[in-house]
């Protein structure tokens, strides 16, 4: 496949990595979710373990993508980039990181 589907993928997988391990702290699945987060504590160790997965698959599609030393440079500005990113949806639009919660029927937002 080509490179570029495989840097597309790192970003999105990045992003996704960072938004479930955000939304894995109690501060932040309030913010989403508009509910405590003792009510929801299996999804959120559930939402960490996907983020570690998601960031470690991140990693494994910049290798696919180019040489080690260049993809270990590309993995380490995509997680800037991608936490910069899901801070700005906290900041202003929290509720766009909702999508993310893959919790079935008791976790959708209130």
């Amino acid at each position: 496949m080509s490179e570029a589907f495989w840097l597309l993928l790192a970003a999105a997988l990045n992003f996704s990595g960072m938004a479930w391990l955000a939304l894995a702290m109690e501060v932040h699945w309030g913010q989403v979710m508009h509910r405590h987060a003792d009510e929801a504590l299996r999804p959120r160790r559930r939402l960490r373990a996907l983020g570690a997965a998601a960031l470690l698959l991140s990693l494994l599609a910049c290798l696919s993508a180019d040489w080690p030393s260049m993809a270990v440079l590309v993995w380490i500005m995509l997680l800037a980039g991608s936490a910069v990113g899901v801070a700005m949806v906290l900041s202003r639009r929290p509720r766009w990181l909702a999508p993310w919660v893959l919790g079935g029927r008791n976790v959708r937002p209130a």
